[in-house]
C-alpha cells in the first residue's frame, strides 16, 4: 500500500457540510442536479497551457533545498516509520508551482510550499505503531514538520529568476 499511496499527487480532505448547508444542498438538487447542467470550463488546449505555464514558474535554489528539507524531515521523525518519498519532493515542488501560479506569481515561495505540505505529503507517511495507538495524525506531523525546518532565502531576490 505504501507505492500505491505514494503515487497519488494529493490527497483533499472535504469534511462533511454544516447542518444548514445540508438541507440547503437538499433543496437546491429536489428538483435539478447540479451535474444535469455541467459545461466544459477550457478546451484541451488551454489545460496544456495552463500546466505547462505552472511548470514555468520558477522555483529558486533555496527554495527547492527548502522543499528537499522537509521532505527529509519527514523521514527523520520520531512518530513516522515511513516518511516521504522523492516522489513526494517532485509532488510537493510541482504543487507548489501550480499554487504560485494561481496567485499570478511566477515564482514560489516557502509559503507556497507550507500550504501544500499537508495535502501533498501527509498520505505518504507510515506512522510508529505507536503513534497510531495515540491516534496521531499524519497532518500533525507534517506541521510539526514545517514548524521545526528553517526557510534560508539568503537575499530577498532570491526567489525571483
Amino acid at each position: 500500500p505504501e507505492a500505491q499511496l505514494d503515487r497519488f499527487f494529493i490527497r483533499l480532505q472535504l469534511g462533511y457540510p454544516k447542518p444548514k448547508e445540508e438541507v440547503d444542498i437538499l433543496d437546491a438538487q429536489r428538483v435539478h442536479h447540479p451535474l444535469d447542467s455541467i459545461g466544459q470550463v477550457m478546451s484541451s488546449d488551454e489545460l496544456l497551457q495552463a500546466q505547462a505555464g505552472a511548470r514555468d514558474v520558477h522555483i529558486a535554489e533555496a527554495v527547492k533545498q527548502y522543499v528537499v528539507a522537509v521532505v527529509g524531515a519527514t523521514r527523520s521523525h520520531p512518530d513516522v516509520y515511513l516518511g516521504a518519498s522523492p516522489r513526494g519532493s517532485l509532488a510537493l515542488a510541482r504543487a507548489a508551482q501550480a499554487y504560485a501560479a494561481v496567485r499570478g506569481r511566477d515564482y514560489v515561495m516557502p509559503d507556497d510550499v507550507k500550504a501544500l505540505a499537508g495535502p501533498t505529503l501527509a498520505h505518504r507517511l507510515i506512522l510508529q505503531p505507536q503513534a497510531r495507538l495515540k491516534d496521531l495524525a499524519q497532518t500533525t506531523v507534517i506541521a510539526e514538520v514545517l514548524a521545526s525546518v528553517p526557510v534560508e532565502l539568503g537575499s530577498p531576490t532570491a526567489l525571483r529568476a
